[in-house]
């Protein structure tokens, strides 16, 4: 089984070199890794020509944002499965693909397997937040549950079926498209009960006070385009949810 794993990356030359060898050290042997670069103007571009022998696939050229770029990713994937890992994030261990894989061999039918992460705070490395999921279904999705993004991994096929990432969506892109693959079209996805991904904080929907506002903006739209009831107070409890990572 071929795992394609996507990075995107824009003038990340602090963290880069960290995310590519979490995934060339992996021990899973079948990894096709592509790095979708949207013209980084640091030193990004030297750090992975580095690396450019254990690359599948490498685009630098811009983009329309971060999910036009994974968007690309998937374009160029050829895996049978397929995962992300941002520039500035990083696997946990060197076995995590091995045991994504081993997952979809030994459980029939599934479509995507997700599991756990740490939020680390960039400066010191220390856990600021645990994110820990659970074997959800679409009941769970109604009440405001979702994976951990980061860590899921799914069929490639299903992204010709169920579409890729909506570039109206803003920040909450990733939220749209596990709402529409987990509520709508009622994936079969299996919770993997370990760590998986450390995750720098100070993303593109929680550097402020206005992002935040414009993130739970582009959850509402997200929940009332895949026809959530009660949009409204799913996305409270979505929120409320965060309090116990901490």
């Amino acid at each position: 089984m071929k795992i394609s794993i996507i990075t995107v990356v824009y003038n990340a030359e602090q963290y880069i070199k960290y995310c590519i060898e979490s995934i060339i050290n992996q021990s899973y042997p079948d990894i096709e890794y592509i790095v979708i670069d949207g013209g980084s103007t640091d030193r990004t571009l030297e750090i992975i020509e580095r690396y450019l022998q254990y690359i599948t696939h490498f685009k630098s050229e811009k983009d329309e944002g971060l999910y036009d770029a994974i968007n690309k990713g998937i374009k160029l994937a050829s895996g049978d499965v397929v995962g992300l890992l941002n520039a500035d994030d990083m696997l946990i261990n060197n076995e995590v693909i091995s045991e994504i894989a081993n997952a979809f061999t030994i459980y029939p039918g599934v479509e995507a397997v997700h599991g756990d992460l740490n939020y680390i705070n960039p400066a010191n490395m220390k856990v600021v937040r645990q994110w820990r999921s659970y074997q959800a279904n679409r009941i769970d999705v109604e009440k405001g549950w979702m994976p951990a993004h980061p860590t899921l991994y799914i069929k490639r096929e299903l992204f010709q079926s169920y579409g890729n990432y909506a570039l109206n969506m803003g920040t909450a892109a990733d939220y749209d498209l596990i709402l529409r693959y987990f509520h709508t079209f009622n994936l079969k996805a299996v919770y993997l009960p370990f760590l998986m991904v450390n995750m720098r904080l100070g993303g593109l929907s929680n550097r402020n006070i206005l992002s935040l506002w414009k993130a739970m903006k582009f959850d509402y739209k997200a929940l009332k385009r895949n026809k959530i009831p009660k949009a409204l107070l799913v996305l409270l409890r979505k929120k409320l949810s965060k309090l116990n990572q901490f």
